[in-house]
């Protein structure tokens, strides 16, 4: 036997004339549930009125508050903070940038309810910021040393200028910076990657560490990269590591190459005796989102870019915004 219901709106139960005990059906059947889009959703709701929602293909229910979402479906998704800038050259040259933290993981979204959406910036003469999604924060990279000061930790550590040592990392969100604690060594170390560590300066200064191959997207993406390592006229600057490392300076008294935006990429650092030169920025954070295209509600802010992989939906949002399953 089934009981139906009609409309788009939603069931306030009990409120038909099917015969019931104590509120509860007896019947073997189902229910047929009202069946609408968001926007017929009920003007002014009653709370308990049930629904099933054919936008997001998902039954909610109103908690008095908003529309909720009743069970959930899976979403996958990749946090990346913003990478550390490389350092600025006091005499020797100074250590690249760190990667931005990574975390990569999974969550059952629940239909109507808003997830909030954080983007790390890189930094500039800093650590870069901090990305965030389902109360998980990844940890922004940190800044590149010099010959007076260690490099600095963060999601992945900075590495460090002449004479000095690379940092660890933050919450085992990425690598250690490479060191350059030779004082007769002049070149930087590499900054911390997100997949591997940064390298030491020797004969050259150091590159990045190389950074993370995320598994959800579908394709082959690497970001991460930790900055290379500032050089000098006789020493190569440290190539940056894949997935949007800087390279480090070469020619004396130059700054740093920028990481590369939305990859959490390190910059790298300064060239020997650089006064007035800094390192390269840091690479902007990213934080995607992937999800059956059967269960994607539509509902953003914050204009992230929506594609299509397989059966999929994929969104990267460059700037903070959300998404309501």
């Amino acid at each position: 036997m089934t009981f139906s219901i009609n409309g788009t709106n939603g069931l306030t139960y009990p409120d038909s004339t099917t015969a019931a005990t104590g509120g509860n059906v007896t019947a073997t059947g189902a229910y047929t549930l009202p069946v609408g889009t968001t926007g017929q959703r009920p003007a002014t709701p009653a709370t308990g009125q049930l629904r099933f929602n054919s936008t997001t293909s998902g039954t909610e229910v109103y908690n008095g508050t908003a529309w909720a979402g009743v069970g959930g479906y899976a979403v996958s998704y990749l946090i990346v903070a913003g990478g550390g800038s490389g350092g600025t050259s006091s005499g020797n040259s100074a250590g690249g940038g760190g990667a931005g933290g990574v975390i990569q993981s999974a969550l059952t979204a629940a239909s109507g309810t808003a997830y909030t959406v954080t983007v790390g910036a890189g930094g500039s003469s800093a650590s870069g910021s901090n990305s965030s999604f389902n109360s998980q924060t990844a940890i922004g990279g940190g800044k590149g040393g010099n010959n007076s000061s260690n490099g600095t930790s963060g999601g992945s550590g900075g590495g460090s200028g002449g004479n000095s040592n690379g940092a660890d990392p933050t919450a085992l969100q990425g690598t250690i910076g490479g060191s350059s604690s030779n004082p007769s060594v002049t070149g930087g170390g590499g900054g911390g990657g997100a997949g591997t560590k940064g390298s030491n300066a020797g004969a050259n200064a150091g590159p990045g560490g190389n950074g993370y191959t995320e598994t959800i997207t579908g394709v082959s993406n690497v970001v991460g990269g930790g900055g290379g390592g500032g050089g000098s006229n006789s020493q190569t600057g440290g190539a940056g590591g894949t997935g949007g490392g800087g390279t480090g300076a070469t020619t004396e008294n130059t700054s740093g190459s920028p990481g590369t935006a939305n990859t959490g990429g390190g910059g790298g650092g300064a060239s020997l005796n650089g006064t007035g030169t800094v390192g390269g920025l840091g690479g902007s954070g990213v934080v995607y989102l992937v999800m059956l295209t059967t269960k994607y509600s539509g509902t953003t802010t914050g204009s992230p870019t929506v594609t299509t992989s397989g059966a999929n939906t994929i969104l990267k949002f460059t700037a903070s915004g959300s998404y309501t399953g």
